[in-house]
């Protein structure tokens, strides 16, 4: 106990000296690396009294609890600099700070404002995340996701969670690429023949997805560790299940992907368990042109593209083996997932114009805290659960106007009919 004490005493000490430096001496703001040390410090001071309170349930009787609580009861304020200091003190200064404040601190004042935008009252429900961590959490290459950077993503709104249905033309069927609309040569004097565009309805409705993580109460003490690898696992998770729904969803309960939406058309392969350059050439037939293409394939189908050849026994794709694996196929760029279906499969390859997949954001990232699970362990569990939808803007292929070509933006090899 008394080296808790003594720690925490050095970390105010500290604190005293970065503050007192920057105002009476010299006058200034913190700078960044005094910010940076500031934030450690304060964490620092919060697990200390934290482990100080946990000990003070094991005392016995023999020692002074008024001590103790006056220990603890010391303040460690921030910087008071009055006019030159800029720092704004309620807000978290990392995602590791605020998990650990859900975690060990939910009555925090800084918990307050979030807390009316919970699901649920306090750490029944979690706290949702303040936005600069769900930005960072959220924030996607077109390396790590493949759909939410190219798709038409639609911003959560007021209420998050709210139901939008979007107009769109009806193109299907023999309505073709205008939707119904007919256009005739009239002569002069002649009737005018009648005409009407056929619309149709989209809906997205954000269902709700979420995840764990058990991490141990010591780490979650530890503030900058704990934000560096559970932001790091968030992120992958997130996109990971983000991904496979937007690919492969039902529809039911989740997002509807594009191999199972009927706006997608399939191309029967030749031979079974192989990818030969006649199905990537009778794919890229049916591809909608215009917008952004991409192939999108399996890496189990990798060995199929390097010894892919024409009908003139050419190679096509690797013309040789001091090359690097070229990064196009036909012109077009090709990215590999990992969650696609493996070589033989339907969708192990699809050629996709994404600008058609609709993605609506609801509420979240919402975070969650409970010990009670791991309790003897000394483990908390973190839940993070937050609300999507996605769907192709298309609710079947396009017939082009020579009345019997069909195109999609979303076009997939498929088995041997």
């Amino acid at each position: 106990m008394e080296k808790l004490f003594e720690e925490l005493k050095k970390v105010q000490a500290r604190l005293a000296g970065i503050n007192s430096l920057a105002k009476d001496e010299e006058n200034r703001s913190l700078t960044e690396d005094e910010e940076k040390e500031w934030d450690e410090l304060i964490v620092k001071a919060d697990g200390l009294r934290s482990q100080i309170e946990e000990e003070k349930a094991k005392l016995s009787r023999t020692q002074s609890i008024e001590d103790i609580e006056n220990l603890i009861s010391q303040p460690v304020n921030t910087p008071h600099l009055d006019s030159v200091d800029t720092r704004k003190t309620s807000e978290f200064s990392t995602l590791g700070e605020f998990i650990y404040t859900v975690r060990f601190r939910p009555g925090d004042e800084r918990l307050i404002e979030v807390r009316e935008q919970t699901f649920g009252v306090g750490a029944q429900g979690g706290f949702l995340v303040p936005e600069q961590f769900t930005k960072e959490i959220l924030s996607i290459t077109p390396q790590d996701a493949i759909f939410r950077p190219r798709a038409t993503v639609i911003p959560a709104g007021t209420p998050p969670d709210a139901a939008i249905t979007i107009p769109t033309l009806d193109q299907t069927g023999t309505k073709g690429v205008y939707a119904g609309v007919t256009v005739n040569w009239i002569a002069e004097g002649a009737d005018k023949g009648e005409t009407q565009a056929y619309l149709k309805e989209v809906k997205l409705d954000p269902n709700e997805v979420a995840g764990y993580i058990v991490a141990t109460d010591k780490l979650l003490r530890n503030a900058p560790a704990a934000t560096s690898l559970i932001q790091t696992l968030l992120r992958r998770s997130i996109i990971a299940a983000e991904e496979d729904a937007f690919l492969a969803g039902s529809g039911v309960g989740k997002p509807l992907g594009i191999l199972a939406s009927a706006a997608t058309l399939a191309y029967n392969r030749a031979t079974a368990n192989e990818v030969a350059y006649a199905d990537v050439a009778g794919m890229y037939g049916k591809a909608k042109f215009g917008g952004p293409l991409l192939w999108i394939g399996s890496q189990s189908i990798l060995p199929q593209l390097l010894t892919m050849k024409d009908p003139g026994n050419h190679y096509v794709w690797q013309p040789n083996a001091r090359e690097g694996a070229p990064g196009t196929l036909l012109g077009l760029p090709l990215v590999f997932n990992n969650q696609s279906p493996t070589l033989g499969s339907k969708g192990d390859l699809t050629l996709v114009d994404l600008q058609y997949y609709m993605i609506k954001d609801g509420a979240g990232i919402v975070i969650s805290a409970s010990e009670h699970v791991y309790f003897k362990q000394n483990k908390t569990v973190i839940k993070a659960f937050w609300n999507v939808d996605g769907q192709p803007w298309l609710s079947a292929p396009l017939t082009l106007e020579d009345g019997s070509t069909q195109v999609s933006p979303f076009v997939v090899l498929d088995v041997p009919s």
